[in-house]
């Protein structure tokens, strides 16, 4: 990670720019699940994670409860990141079929996983202006991947806000459509993959598998050309 990153991930870190999502943070810190009553959470906003130079980016809306917030990592620790990154094995973007930790020894192939907000806010509805306050921290973030060619959005509410973003920055009046596995252009000549989101509630009922992710992957790849 290079300095610009490194800089940017520390002052995330210490963010307290939402009083809402400070309090919340700590409540899930302190009302730990039965599981992981002797963990100590990480109880924290979220920064992202991989190399500067990556070509894709995974963008999710925000950290899970019991996953990223108790685990400090994107995607971590919880059900949703078991799936993704079993996916992301299949594609050789991961070394590790799973993501447990900081410590597991994770390594991902030229890419960059982050989410649009950096704290879990109550019931996963985030109001307007924590959005708001969080956009600086995301456009700097992204901005930092000077050879990113691929964005994959893991949600329909990722993938809004991350077009509502890049339309903002370019001044753009194009309309983005969230169909699963649909490539589309992004003002600034980047490329746009929306995905369901590998929640348990959409792996059980189907509207994703893993062979739908492996393949999307696939094709992100082969877009980014890694």
């Amino acid at each position: 990670m290079d300095i610009r990153l490194n800089n940017l991930n520390k002052t995330i870190v210490n963010c307290k720019k939402c009083p809402r999502l400070v309090k919340f943070l700590h409540k899930v810190s302190t009302n730990k699940r039965k599981q992981n009553i002797n963990e100590i959470y990480w109880g924290k906003p979220v920064p992202g994670f991989g190399k500067s130079n990556s070509k894709l980016a995974i963008i999710g809306l925000a950290p899970a409860a019991h996953g990223g917030t108790r685990t400090g990592r994107a995607f971590t620790g919880d059900k949703s990141g078991d799936f993704l990154f079993k996916c992301l094995f299949n594609t050789e973007i991961s070394n590790n079929p799973f993501s447990n930790n900081l410590n597991d020894n994770l390594k991902l192939k030229s890419t960059y996983i982050t989410n649009i907000l950096k704290c879990v806010p109550p019931e996963d509805k985030p109001l307007r202006n924590e959005l708001s306050n969080c956009s600086s921290f995301f456009d700097e973030e992204i901005f930092s991947l000077k050879k990113l060619k691929v964005i994959v959005t893991l949600g329909k509410v990722a993938f809004d806000n991350c077009t509502n973003i890049y339309k903002k920055k370019y001044q753009s009046k194009k309309k983005y459509i969230f169909r699963h596995g649909e490539i589309q252009d992004l003002p600034n000549g980047l490329i746009i993959l929306p995905s369901y989101h590998p929640s348990p509630r959409n792996v059980n009922t189907k509207l994703v598998n893993e062979k739908m992710m492996t393949e999307l992957f696939k094709k992100a790849r082969s877009l980014a050309k890694f």
